[in-house]
């Protein structure tokens, strides 16, 4: 366990403090990546875990565990960070800095992700939730989009820093909050008292602080201001990493800490989280529907994906918990694939400005092409591949949610939902139209139209990784589902069904 945050802290470490002319970057960021993705599952099926006091005098202990709830976010991470090394080695490394500088902030961001889903301390949960803060902001600011002046790069660093320490103060609130009426901030001994010895209103008002704190990392809408800018100037290691992790660890934070610290209060906010998520979707969507930049498009269809999970987890249900779990998977893989492809589109094309006329992938780049296929045809739920079942079982779950919710908000929320499915599959056929069918491909013609390479080596094995993973998940779900049965429902304390 211990292992398992050293080998990627060691690693990045040692790659920020590596010379700039140094060759052993690509060992020491591959090396590390690997090792820390086998340590990963070997604490998966094992059953490993450290529990030694570390504050003595404020109770605060270091304590790690892995169980069905944080399980497969742990490997998302490790094998994601695996991918994400990778791709950078294969290719030219955005200006900004040095490639060491590069990989050890990538590393971090791993670093920090480990930690937060094997954190059974809420403030030891805290802290490792903040350890992302710094490289993610390293990889905006500094390797962020260099065709855009430095005034926007500093603006979406900027925005990301200011909305997480913004969140992360609102979660450090409730956190102390429930510290200071608990008495404990072990995140099992909080589980299993279930709020007994909170009132209500005491419940309702740490369950508010936390869901908006956490809400923002998500984030749910109206608190996604800052991700369409982030995703836009971020390489593509860092658009990987914020979508296909980072933005787990909003609902992962909301399962593992107010859903079973203060149920009664999550139950009574419940109506306004499952509004907020089925505003998202509607949102997210018709945003895709007229945004031009295709990796800004992609950010969107995160924030209309997350809703379904933040849907999922308003209904609190066993099922919910679980198509929200399941949600943060595939959404993970799914986001992961299409910003890999749409990043390589990017390098070739210079921009991602789907109003310039070019020609048709299906013609020039046949790979890159079916990978975009796939990677939207994932997004909007098409059956057999992984996002149906997220969004399946998440409107599933709303339509009848556990007792003591309000069964006409979530009713009307996942007819809602239902809508918002109609939008992804709108955008995504209109996304494929412009580029993989090449509306306007007439007016791109000339060298600079067919001189750009399809996929190839490294980075096209990324791909085809995801891909399986894709229809992996979504013909045999169950491998996910079954991870977190048992542990959704001592999450919930037998209240849910």
């Amino acid at each position: 366990m211990t292992l398992l945050l050293l080998v990627p802290l060691l690693s990045a470490v040692a790659l920020l403090t590596l010379p700039s002319t140094s060759g052993g970057d690509r060992g020491i960021a591959l090396g590390g990546s690997l090792v820390t993705a086998v340590l990963a599952v070997l604490v998966v099926t094992g059953s490993y875990r450290v529990d030694v006091s570390w504050i003595r005098s404020l109770g605060i202990r270091w304590h790690f565990a892995v169980d069905g709830l944080s399980a497969a976010l742990v490997l998302l991470t490790a094998l994601l960070t695996v991918a994400v090394v990778v791709h950078a080695l294969s290719g030219p490394t955005p200006p900004g800095g040095s490639r060491s500088t590069y990989l050890g902030a990538i590393l971090l961001v791993e670093t920090g992700a480990l930690a937060t889903f094997l954190a059974r301390d809420a403030v030891l949960f805290f802290i490792a939730f903040e350890v992302v803060l710094v490289p993610m902001w390293v990889l905006i600011r500094r390797f962020g989009d260099d065709h855009v002046g430095d005034d926007r790069r500093a603006d979406a660093a900027g925005r990301f820093v200011l909305f997480t320490v913004f969140g992360s103060t609102l979660m450090l609130i409730g956190i102390l909050l429930l510290v200071w009426y608990q008495g404990t901030s072990d995140l099992d001994t909080l589980a299993g008292l279930h709020g007994d010895g909170l009132s209500r209103p005491v419940q309702v008002t740490i369950a508010a602080v936390l869901l908006t704190g956490l809400a923002i990392k998500v984030p749910i809408w109206p608190l996604h201001t800052w991700l369409p800018s982030a995703h836009t100037i971020a390489p593509t290691a860092g658009s990987v990493l914020l979508a296909g992790v980072l933005l787990k660890m909003g609902t992962y934070g909301i399962v593992r800490l107010a859903v079973p610290a203060v149920p009664e209060g999550v139950a009574a906010l419940s109506p306004a989280l499952a509004i907020l998520g089925a505003t998202g979707i509607i949102w997210g969507g018709l945003a895709c529907l007229v945004e031009r930049d295709l990796k800004r498009l992609v950010a969107y269809s995160s924030v209309a994906h997350m809703g379904f999970v933040v849907l999922a987890i308003a209904s609190g249900s066993d099922a919910g918990l679980q198509a929200a779990l399941f949600g943060n998977v595939a959404h993970g893989v799914v986001s992961a694939l299409l910003f890999f492809v749409v990043g390589d589109l990017k390098e070739r094309w210079g921009s991602a400005d789907l109003s310039v006329a070019r020609a048709a992938l299906r013609d020039k780049t046949p790979r890159l092409g079916v990978a975009l296929v796939f990677g939207f045809a994932a997004a909007l739920g098409l059956p057999g591949l992984v996002s149906f079942w997220g969004e399946f079982l998440a409107l599933y779950a709303a339509w009848s949610p556990a007792p003591g919710r309000s069964v006409a908000v979530l009713r009307t929320c996942v007819v809602v939902g239902a809508v918002g499915i109609a939008l992804a599959a709108a955008y995504s056929l209109r996304v494929l139209r412009i580029v993989w069918a090449g509306e306007g491909s007439d007016a791109a013609t000339g060298d600079a139209a067919n001189a750009v390479r399809d996929s190839a080596g490294p980075r096209w094995g990324v791909v085809v990784a995801l891909i399986v993973a894709v229809v992996g998940l979504g013909v045999v779900p169950h491998l996910l589902l079954s991870i977190s049965e048992l542990d959704v429902v001592a999450v919930l304390g037998g209240a849910g069904r």
